[in-house]
């Protein structure tokens, strides 16, 4: 059978909470979506959370809340999953991308002042793999311009920088709650901010734009609500809260779970000719969402053949990620290879081995032996 490189751990407890959903008056829009968000604020040390029926929604209500509109640019990053930039697009912006550190994979801050113009909104670093992007220096030179980070934390629920949670760092923080992310709702993301007049907006683009409330003209009665923007139906259910709930009592251990198959890896891997194995900078606890080696230059052109030989072997590796510019809809746009070296460089020689929660130690010791082979042969 097959081992993933991502898979969701589910137990008794989180069907039980399901199937009380299911037995109760409320699928939607009930009392679980409150409860979930309440202690995703708390946990992410944030004022506000607004849950969303999926990462990409979130992130295009995060777009949404600080007032992208068509003609605006946002910066990212091109080693992402093409939602942190389509999310954007959808609004009309348009992504500048910022090239990465070779260390890490996220975003650059040396290289984001030269990328901002009077037509930037928003900067919205990614943190690759679960590891925070470098917030402190980006939000230092977000306010020099009075500009809004949002941070796409779809990998790193959880993370934390100098001990403070990813979630209270940006002005607004995504996460996605995909069945391979820290915990899931089957799909589902939220957003964080400890700004009111944001999560106001994030609430109001999740619902059709409708509100009852601050209305423009006065109450014709008990049924009245007006809409006021153009938003949509981004809402998440209660079923998909109450797993949420379940899981996110668990968030810890699954965090030290995926910890324990990192130091593992990096253990065993240590010294293989032909890995350069990913780290955690000083002041960071990763939420190690993905565990991504890479090969060393005289083995990138072997990629192909080595994840084949894996995959034989069972082991579900996957390679994150495609750079952004390099997809055929943004090279129309005129994005070219060789725009961003180092996310090209990093994309070209990444592999991402399994890490999960409910991954053994035999299983471990099945993909280390599978690299190791795969390499030498």
């Amino acid at each position: 059978m097959m081992i993933p490189y991502g898979h969701q751990s589910i137990d008794e407890d989180d069907i039980a909470a399901v199937v009380d959903v299911l037995r109760s008056d409320r699928l939607t829009q009930g009392p679980m979506v409150a409860a979930f968000e309440e202690a995703l604020a708390a946990k992410a040390g944030a004022a506000h959370a607004v849950a969303f029926a999926n990462g990409t929604l979130a992130l295009q209500a995060a777009y949404f809340a600080i007032g992208l509109q068509p003609g605006d640019e946002f910066i990212t990053t091109p080693l992402t999953f093409v939602a942190t930039a389509n999310a954007g697009m959808w609004l009309g912006g348009s992504p500048v991308f910022v090239d990465v550190d070779p260390e890490t994979g996220n975003m650059d801050p040396s290289r984001l002042a030269a990328a901002i113009t009077p037509r930037t909104r928003a900067i919205v670093p990614v943190d690759y793999a679960g590891h925070p992007a470098d917030i402190t220096a980006i939000r230092a030179i977000a306010q020099r311009h009075g500009i809004p980070v949002i941070e796409d934390a779809c990998h790193a629920f959880g993370a934390a920088v100098g001990g403070a949670p990813v979630g209270s760092l940006a002005d607004l923080t995504v996460f996605s709650f995909h069945p391979v992310k820290p915990i899931t709702t089957g799909e589902g993301g939220a957003v964080v901010t400890n700004d009111s007049a944001y999560a106001d907006r994030l609430r109001l683009f999740r619902s059709h734009g409708i509100t009852r409330d601050q209305l423009e003209r006065p109450s014709e009665g008990p049924w009245y609500y007006e809409m006021q923007v153009l938003g949509l139906n981004a809402r998440i259910t209660d079923i998909q809260c109450a797993l949420g709930l379940s899981q996110l009592r668990k968030l810890d251990r699954f965090l030290h779970a995926r910890s324990r198959i990192a130091a593992r890896y990096a253990e065993m891997l240590r010294g293989v000719d032909g890995l350069r194995l990913p780290s955690e900078l000083p002041g960071i606890q990763s939420g190690w969402h993905l565990y991504p080696v890479r090969l060393q230059d005289a083995f990138v052109d072997r990629r192909a053949e080595i994840v084949q030989k894996l995959h034989t072997a069972g082991i579900g590796v996957q390679v994150h990620y495609i750079p952004v510019h390099l997809h055929p809809f943004y090279m129309r746009r005129g994005h070219a290879r060789g725009d961003y070296p180092n996310a090209e460089a990093f994309y070209a020689a990444e592999i991402s081995l399994p890490i999960y929660p409910g991954l053994t130690d035999t299983q471990i010791e099945t993909v280390v032996q599978a690299v190791k082979e795969a390499l030498a042969t």
